[in-house]
């Protein structure tokens, strides 16, 4: 994840959620990516290193624990720097140019300067970023399949032109499909920060009511007696989400029938997100600054060793080692 600031439910539920049940199945790798975040945000650098200690605490928080996993900083291992370049060497431009989210995000963030070497190519990055530890997944939600396909195609060009005798240095990763529901951030739109209309991981609770109490509803209720429609509101989504069965039934039969107003049922969400965010906040608040960064330090360590044994393969493939070389 990009440490653009602290981390809000919809990451969580996108991603941390599922995260934290793929530490006890898999040997996992999470890391935090600033390198990524310089594509979009090369201007300003004064909050990354801050950002990025906001994005392990949450990752901590969520549950993620470095004894089942490898949590690390994407900039302190240093192979992130070095399989790009090779990859990017033998990258057509039009893969790049031909990605889905290129132009939206070009249109999207239109006041920033997105011309450049780096934005284009951070495909490339991404594809680095998975490579370098010759997974056999990858979990993503649907939206994000795109990304993978593109890494799979490199990685599959890569093993075209080079090889260590008959074996694939970059094995093909798949995708591992992870449920991720869309939350409705706060004006109905999808969670963003980008938008400014999100619910963070570590906002108490009188903030999470309050922002509750703002939130869009279904168009279709300007008074107190209007019938709505669950199905039609972003409080509704948020219900489907994080209430319980029943309190969903309550919901849909009070909605319908008017017999609740949308205060009461932005109530009953505040109430069930407030049930999930304690738990998180709690984990969150017993780590110390000196506790994280060694928890970073020691998987950035983890990190570097195994992205080490698969660059010593692509070197070898590409047949860039010397004989006798024993510096690296």
């Amino acid at each position: 994840m990009r440490p653009t600031g602290k981390l809000h439910l919809g990451n969580f539920m996108g991603a941390l959620a599922n995260w934290v049940k793929l530490q006890e199945q898999y040997e996992c790798y999470f890391f935090i990516a600033d390198l990524h975040a310089l594509t979009t945000d090369y201007a300003d650098t004064s909050q990354v290193a801050t950002n990025t200690l906001e994005v392990a605490l949450d990752f901590l928080g969520a549950g993620l624990n470095p004894e089942n996993c490898t949590i690390f900083v994407q900039s302190q291992v240093k192979q992130h720097y070095e399989l790009p370049l090779l990859l990017g060497m033998i990258t057509p431009l039009g893969w790049l140019e031909r990605v889905p989210s290129y132009k939206e995000m070009i249109e999207n963030l239109a006041q920033k300067d997105l011309t450049t070497y780096g934005f284009l190519g951070y495909p490339v990055l991404m594809a680095s970023d998975i490579l370098l530890y010759q997974p056999q997944f990858v979990p993503v939600g649907q939206d994000q399949q795109a990304h993978v396909e593109l890494t799979r195609e490199i990685a599959r060009r890569f093993n075209q032109f080079y090889k260590l005798g008959e074996q694939e240095v970059l094995p093909e990763p798949k995708v591992l499909l992870t449920p991720s529901p869309k939350l409705p951030g706060t004006d109905g739109r999808k969670m963003s920060k980008s938008y400014g209309n999100t619910i963070q991981m570590t906002d108490p609770e009188p903030v999470v009511r309050q922002k509750l109490k703002t939130m869009v509803t279904d168009p279709a209720r300007i008074r107190r007696t209007d019938k709505g429609d669950p199905d039609k509101c972003p409080v509704g989504d948020l219900h489907k989400v994080f209430s319980t069965p029943a309190t969903l039934a309550k919901v849909y039969d009070g909605c319908r029938s008017a017999g609740i107003g949308c205060i009461e049922c932005k109530g009953w969400a505040a109430d069930a997100l407030v049930q999930v965010l304690n738990p998180i906040q709690e984990r969150r608040a017993g780590f110390t600054e000196p506790q994280v960064l060694e928890i970073l330090h020691e998987g950035s360590s983890r990190a570097r060793a195994r992205a080490q044994q698969t660059m010593d393969e692509v070197h070898a493939a590409m047949k860039m080692t010397l004989t006798g070389d024993t510096g690296r």
